[in-house]
């Protein structure tokens, strides 16, 4: 029987949403082990005065199994 764990992180890019995932996950991964998926949460932008948006926020929630 295996246990899997949920944790929750937040992740943020400059180009785009799918480089906010890729780098939390990228980062998750120097800690947690054997990483199974993600759930993209929450997206958030942040922008200039002018709408333009400047950055890229992700709420995850990362799923992995427990040794």
């Amino acid at each position: 029987m295996s246990v899997a764990k949920i944790i929750e992180l937040n992740a943020a890019s400059k180009t785009s949403m799918e480089d906010a995932v890729r780098a939390g996950l990228k980062k998750c991964a120097e800690s947690v082990k054997n990483i199974k998926g993600a759930w993209v949460n929450e997206i958030k932008v942040v922008t200039d005065d002018n709408g333009t948006v400047v950055e890229w926020r992700v709420n995850l929630r990362v799923t992995f199994v427990v040794e």
